[in-house]
């Protein structure tokens, strides 16, 4: 058995922004059991996480980790289409993944303790990222 189901996540500028509940609600009502969760944002400048859920500076320190790593309007950077933070925010995404795949067991995503599901906007701006869920396995 197959469920998809799209989310719209509004970003109000850089940063991690939780989507746990939405996504453990779309494999709650696919009625799968036993599978997989794969979850997919459709943009090049924004990732996703399996992150630390506790503690908001964990997910702080990987921000500024990044604004370290890869600044913003640095001049080694070509493309700049958009602004200072476009090629940096493409960069960001790129190590940082634009998928996640979580196993499900008991209908719910088997995560750990701490985790939780997070989208990086990687852009300073406001952003409407779209984000889809596809469950695979075995129904109740």
């Amino acid at each position: 058995m197959i469920h998809q189901a799209q989310l719209q996540i509004q970003c109000n500028g850089r940063g991690t922004y939780n989507i746990t509940r939405e996504v453990e609600q779309i494999v709650k009502d696919s009625g799968i059991e036993v599978g997989i969760c794969h979850v997919f944002t459709h943009h090049t400048s924004a990732s996703l996480t399996l992150c630390e859920n506790a503690d908001p500076a964990v997910r702080r320190d990987l921000e500024t980790f990044m604004s370290r790593l890869i600044p913003d309007g640095d001049p080694i950077y070509e493309h700049s289409m958009e602004g200072p933070d476009d090629m940096p925010a493409h960069i960001r995404a790129i190590l940082t993944n634009m998928d996640l795949t979580l196993p499900v067991t008991q209908g719910l995503c088997a995560r750990g303790t701490w985790q939780g599901i997070y989208l990086w906007e990687h852009r300073t701006g406001k952003q409407r990222r779209s984000v889809t869920v596809t469950v695979q396995g075995e129904a109740r």
